[in-house]
């Protein structure tokens, strides 16, 4: 299971070192061999039956597996850093002779060589149990990881047989007599909220009422969690209230305004407390498993929909859209059909079943071998249970990639129905090394296919995609298969929980989501942790001895509301823990950042976005050598640093000002040619900025970066617009963003000619009349050329003199448009004039 991913990972990691022959690797290399070797073996021991085995020699090998697991990746680390230390312009050998690099290396060795003693003796208690051979592998991870990143080309929230039931509930909620609660009832996994999202993202639902408002309940839900959720939504943060000033504003905030709630997987509600929260304008649905709680909730019997099973043809219709969306939903032959039919029986019409197990299968549809292995096992396993639907989950877990696995069970820290940030998912598992960069794609990029992997296997939700290629922005976990990642992660040791499915930190624990109503002494007992995420922005007191655990590679207090005191406090915590490789302060209340930042050598991720207090970066930032992300977009900071060009890893900057020779202590444009690794980059000019001719090819020298955004902060200088004409453009940018730039013309670079691989063009707040043509003069004609662009985005750009007809003619490829606020548009197509393939959303 997530044990094999992370000898995967770890002994990837010593492979890499000894082939690059660092030092760090040299000193120990003997020993690192001998380890990586055992590590390999190991790997044989953990088929899935010997994983879930209930046995108590196999259990307490794998859990003292996994330790030494994760002491060894901590000596690697450590080694790492030492290496980073000792190349820090320090003679080598003065380093070789000191009385701390003899003790480092004196300890080191004894700690490898006694991890694999250990290992050994593992090896020898499991001698009896069959072991795995190693050219098989759990579900082709590294074909996998060979593809190409892409979006997912169907949408697994389609749904069967709905329509009569929409049109029902509809109905209900635009009667203006009778009942204003609409209830949805019945098993997990019966498709309730599928139903109720139908409902709420319904465009005559929308359109008939001023406020639409969802709110996720769940089982641990507390009455003020509930009214901050709604008060958010109704565009106010509810800080500074208590209960009943909460409720109050809620009253004020929906006024005599005709509002839809949806409260989403009630378990149980006071109703005390629900008749002070019910407004009387606003007509409410409510989806449980208890029917009793519905109708305390003044729910009455004639307005309560009970999902039934769907019968034999619906079944097989849905099972066909996940199953078979590579041929349109169509099945290719007979044997697959009475196969996938079989299997569907098993399934007793429970659309969540039906969907995973259809899911499962869609990768293996030239394999009718796999298709009978996956039947045979879903029925063993059916066969134990009543309910179908918690084996159609273990088997699409088991069949995952060993890489996926562990990159799942990491949802199970966060609370019940909680939207998710694919960011913040995707930088944990880069910080905490669950997901390697390779030649072809970085962390992150893998990261964010490795969400979109997880949707088209119908174990993750996603909650909003980027309109034009798909990319996850953000997600949510079914609570079913919640329990089972819950489960899975406790067994495996990674965290643990009570009977209610809330994290409970103990010693052992690998990962943390620390919510608002826990304790922070509790910190002081979790001395193994590797992740902390902050999964409140109330405000959290921190006492002075509590101190974050050495082991700690990922924490993220972002949006996190911390007094100046705290902050001094914080930044000493985290100086101190030196393994830490990703840290997130966005939205925190920091003034600068200390020069102590420098002992954070293994640091890789850096996020101090919406910072709006941080105006100064300690320039010995310049010697985290391998940060790959540094964000401190929308901040006050002055500047960054001069020297950033050192850090040669960089693959995404963001909040970078460009400013000209006078400011002597900034990072200059011409510093940006040394980051070839660069992907993304954010960058901001104005009045102060300055491109000298010897900067005007930087962009163009970047060969990797595909993403540009540029944002020139309402800049009117005719200077800027001239520096910017002059700009080279990056030769392979994908994505482009130019922001609250106020000059009619745009940069003569921005053309199909020279970004003849763009495929997003994103234009906001500008001033920009011409968009299809940028001559100099009247009498230039690029008519011939046209765009590749799959995507454009035009908002609040009022100025903007384009006719839609043409837009159709030099974009062929557009496939996704969003315009809104731009007045001077022409022939823009109604809703039932929109011709396929292209969506276009436009909002006045």
């Amino acid at each position: 299971m997530a044990t094999d991913a992370m000898l995967s990972v770890l002994s990837n990691a010593v492979f890499s070192e000894l082939q690059g022959q660092a030092q760090n690797a040299i000193d120990f290399k003997d020993q690192f061999e001998v380890m990586r070797t055992k590590l390999e073996l190991m790997r044989g021991f953990l088929s899935p039956e010997n994983l879930r085995s209930n046995e108590s020699i196999l259990k307490t090998a794998l859990q003292n597996m996994r330790k030494l697991i994760y002491e060894a990746d901590d000596i690697l680390t450590d080694c790492q850093i030492r290496h980073e230390y000792r190349n820090d312009g320090s003679s080598a050998c003065s380093w070789k002779f000191s009385p701390r690099e003899l003790y480092f290396l004196i300890g080191t060795g004894n700690k490898l060589k006694g991890i694999n003693l250990r290992i050994e003796s593992i090896e020898r208690s499991l001698e009896k149990y069959p072991r795995r051979s190693m050219g098989q592998t759990n579900g082709g991870s590294e074909a996998y990881r060979s593809k190409s990143p892409v979006a997912q080309n169907y949408d697994p929230s389609e749904t069967i047989g709905l329509q009569n039931v929409i049109k029902k509930i509809k109905n209900w909620l635009f009667t203006d007599q009778g009942p204003r609660q609409v209830g949805i009832v019945g098993m997990g996994g019966l498709g309730k909220t599928t139903i109720a999202r139908e409902i709420f993202n319904d465009r005559d639902v929308i359109e008939y009422f001023d406020e639409v408002i969802w709110v996720p309940v769940s089982n641990n839900f507390s009455k003020e969690e509930i009214m901050r959720v709604m008060l958010k939504q109704l565009g106010e943060e509810g800080s500074g209230f208590d209960e009943a000033g909460l409720l109050g504003e809620i009253h004020k905030k929906l006024g005599t305004k005709k509002s839809l709630i949806v409260m989403d997987d009630v378990w149980r509600m006071e109703p005390d407390f629900w008749c002070s929260l019910c407004h009387e304008r606003s007509t409410y649905i409510i989806t449980s498993r208890n029917e009793e709680v519905v109708k305390l909730m003044r729910v009455v019997n004639s307005r309560i929909h009970r999902p039934r099973l769907l019968d034999e043809e619906k079944s097989w219709s849905l099972f066909c859209k996940f199953a078979f969306h590579r041929t349109s939903g169509k099945c290719p032959n007979n044997h697959l059909e009475k196969e996938g039919r079989e299997i569907l029986r098993k399934c007793k019409g429970l659309p969540l079943a039906i969907k995973t197990i259809g899911a499962l299968l869609a990768p293996k549809l030239d394999s009718h071998t796999e298709w009978s292995k996956i039947h045979q096992e879903f029925h063993k396993l059916v066969e134990e249970k009543d309910n179908p639907i918690m084996p159609s989950l273990q088997l699409s877990y088991d069949e995952l990639p060993t890489h996926l696995k562990q990159c799942l069970l990491c949802f199970s820290v966060y609370p019940e129905d909680i939207e998710i940030q694919a960011e913040q998912l995707v930088h944990w598992w880069a910080g905490e090394g669950l997901i390697q960069g390779n030649d072809t794609w970085t962390a992150t990029e893998l990261g964010y296919q490795y969400l979109s992997e997880l949707a088209s296997r119908c174990l993750i939700e996603v909650e909003k995609p980027r309109d034009y290629d798909g990319r996850v922005y953000s997600c949510k976990m079914h609570d079913l298969i919640r329990d089972m990642t819950i489960k899975i992660s406790k067994d495996e040791g990674f965290c643990n929980f009570d009977e209610k499915g809330k994290q409970k930190p103990t010693d052992s624990d690998r990962w943390l989501g620390f919510m608002s109503d826990m304790d922070p002494n509790l910190l002081k007992e979790t001395s193994n942790l590797r992740a902390l995420l902050m999964m409140s922005n109330n405000r959290i007191s921190f006492a002075r001895d509590v101190k974050l655990p050495k082991s700690l590679r990922v924490l993220d207090l972002s949006d996190n509301k911390l007094d100046a005191n705290q902050v001094e406090d914080l930044w000493n915590w985290i100086c101190s823990l030196k393994r830490l490789a990703c840290v997130n302060l966005s939205g925190a209340t920091l003034k600068e950042v200390p020069r102590f930042i420098r002992k954070l050598r293994n640091l890789q991720i850096l996020i101090m976005r919406n910072c709006s207090n941080l105006s100064e970066l300690h320039p010995s930032i310049t010697n985290l050598k391998k940060l790959i992300v540094l964000d401190v977009g929308s901040s006050k900071l002055k500047y960054i640093p001069s020297g950033l060009g050192k850090l040669i890893h960089l693959q995404e900057l963001s909040g970078f000002r460009v400013f000209g020779k006078a400011n002597k202590l900034s990072c200059r444009f011409l510093e940006l040619q040394n980051l070839k690794q660069l992907r993304v980059l954010r960058m901001n000019i104005n009045a102060e900025t300055e491109i000298s001719e010897d900067e005007q090819n930087v962009l163009s020298e970047l060969e990797n970066l595909t993403v540009l955004a540029i944002d020139a902060e309402n800049c009117t200088e005719e200077s800027v617009s001239k520096m910017l004409d002059l700009i080279s453009p990056p030769p392979k940018l994908e994505e482009l963003y130019l922001k609250r730039y106020s000059h009619e013309i745009l940069p003569k670079w921005i053309n199909p000619d020279q970004l003849s691989s763009l495929q997003y063009l994103c234009l906001e707040d500008g001033n920009v009349v011409r968009l299809l043509k940028n001559p100099t003069n009247e009498s230039e004609d690029r008519s011939g050329s046209t765009w590749a662009l799959t995507g454009l985005h035009l908002s609040v750009m009022k100025s903007l003199d384009l006719d839609w007809q043409n837009v159709e003619r030099d974009m062929p490829l557009l496939r996704y448009a969003f315009v809104s606020q731009c007045y001077n548009l022409k022939n823009l197509p109604s809703s039932s004039q929109q011709s396929f393939p292209v969506r276009l959303k436009i909002i006045e």
